[in-house]
This record gives C-alpha cells, structure tokens and sequence, in this order.
C-alpha cells in the first residue's frame, strides 16, 4: 500500500472550521486558476495545490460535472459556464443595490419610516418573500425586518404586491376566490396599504417596480407603526418605485 504523502495540499494547510474537506480541495482547484489563464494541464492543477493527480481527476469530474470546470481541446481544464453565471449575478447584486439603496435612503429620509425592496423566494404555495434590501428608520419604535429575512407571501403589503403583479400560473400559485379579488383590486389601484394585514402593530404601504421589459422585479414597501400610519406617504411610495421601475435593468 503506497505511503500517504506528508505534504499537506493548500487546502490542508487552511482548511475550514467545521466544513468539509473534499469541498476544501474541490475550491482549491478552482481558486488557483490566475488572472490571464485560460486553461491548465492536470500537472498544473496537482502541483499548485498539492494534490495528487488522482484525487485531482475525482475532484475535477464533480466539478465538471456541475459545469465549474469544462475540458478543452487539448484536453486541459478551463473554468466552466457556471464560473461566469454566477459571476455575472454577483456583479449584477453589486450594481443593483447601488440603484436600490439611495432610493431607500432618500424614502425613508422623506418619511421617517423603513423602506425594503423585497423579491419572490421559491414557487408554488411554499413561495416567499424575501427582503433583498433594507434600510431602517431612526425612530425607536419601527418594523424590525432585516435583510435577507423571509416572509409571508400572502401577507403583509410587500407581499401582496408581488403577488398581484405576478404571472400567477407561471409561479404555480393559487389564491383563493376572495384573495383573488383582493389581487385584482392591487393590480388595478397600483399599489396597496393596509393596517395589521401581516401584524396588529403595523402598517406597509407597497408599490411594485417593474423591469424595462415590464416584467415584475420587485416590491418596494415602507413600514410603520400602525399608529403613525398615513395616507400622505402614499405618493411618496409610488414615485420611488417608479423611480426605481426607470434604473433597473
């Protein structure tokens, strides 16, 4: 039986907390690819991460297998389709929370309220809403939603919204006779308020922004105490979505 080597590979040497070590090594093979670089040999791979060749081929068949990493020609490794996917939706999150945020802030600063900008998590009667982006009021007393929280889908303003505007059938979702109608009424409003529809203490005032193709993209929602709830914020909630609705892409 040949002799385990001494050496520890790269992601031996830093492994992570808790976390597993055949994902480790996987990483390591994708993290030493250098700016420039188009494709490298399995020598290459198992050298800059002190692996042996043959644990660098099991590794590289899962990742090819998940499109991280594709063979070339010559039949050398190059980073795959699903590298570049999921960088485009990293660039994207930066470039979109550069338009969301100084809509937020400039809502909440008119208001004295909290603005989020919530998007549609999941399919079907398990969807929700989850809040992408989020940004505080000052007062004491507020919604204390953060970011990346989930919520009700049928419920609350936010995510009334969203489901009025929704292709319904696309989502697989299917609201009852009486929600149904409460759906048709947002869509021709343009926009809905309410006091206690997903808590007692609270009220959301809820608009949607729209993709220039005039697809949904979001809800844009600001909550309150429902004992500072007022109808004058209502305006103001429809022309920061349509100031949002004119920026995303």
């Amino acid at each position: 039986m040949p002799k385990k080597s001494i050496q520890l590979s790269i992601a031996e040497q830093t492994p992570a907390v808790g976390g597993v070590a055949a994902v480790d090594k996987a990483l390591s093979l994708l993290a030493i690819f250098r700016k420039g670089e188009t494709a490298l040999t399995l020598s290459d791979l198992a050298e800059r991460t002190a692996m042996h060749k043959s644990t660098c081929l099991r590794l590289l068949a899962s990742l090819q297998h998940a499109h991280f990493i594709q063979r070339t020609q010559d039949g050398n490794y190059a980073l795959g389709r699903e590298v570049s996917r999921l960088q485009g939706i990293y660039m994207t999150g930066f470039a979109l929370a550069e338009i969301v945020y100084p809509v937020l802030q400039d809502l909440v600063k008119q208001t004295k309220e909290s603005a989020a900008y919530s998007v549609i998590q999941g399919a079907g009667q398990e969807a929700q809403r989850l809040c992408l982006y989020r940004v505080h009021s000052d007062q004491m007393l507020r919604d204390h939603i953060r970011e990346g929280d989930l919520l009700p889908l049928g419920r609350g303003a936010g995510g009334r919204v969203l489901l009025a505007f929704s292709d319904l059938a696309a989502l697989n979702y299917k609201p009852t006779s009486t929600e149904a109608k409460q759906l048709a009424k947002i869509k021709a409003d343009g926009y809905f308020a309410a006091i206690g529809d997903r808590s007692p203490d609270l009220a959301g005032i809820s608009a949607p922004v729209f993709k220039p193709n005039g697809a949904l993209a979001a809800s844009l929602t600001l909550t309150m105490p429902s004992s500072r709830y007022s109808e004058k914020h209502i305006s103001t909630v429809l022309a920061a979505a349509d100031a949002l609705s004119q920026q995303i892409l």
